[in-house]
């Protein structure tokens, strides 16, 4: 732990210390890195494609509820 401490911790916080009383042995495990799965991004004329059927499919909505 010392050792990553220097390499790691020391060169950006030189002030930086350790309280032994509260270090756990252990890790962490970064689940994002393992398991995240890219999905690309729609294509804007998806996006309007799928606003416009919504808009089709409420029209008249609003004015049932107000009324």
């Amino acid at each position: 732990m010392e050792e990553y401490f220097k390499r790691e911790v020391l060169p950006y916080l030189p002030d930086a210390w350790i309280d032994h009383s509260k270090t756990k042995i252990g890790y962490e495990i970064n689940f994002t890195k393992y398991f995240y799965k890219y999905k690309p991004l729609r294509s804007l004329d998806e996006i309007l494609k799928d606003i416009l059927a919504l808009e089709e499919e409420t029209k008249g909505m609003i004015r049932e509820i107000l009324d």
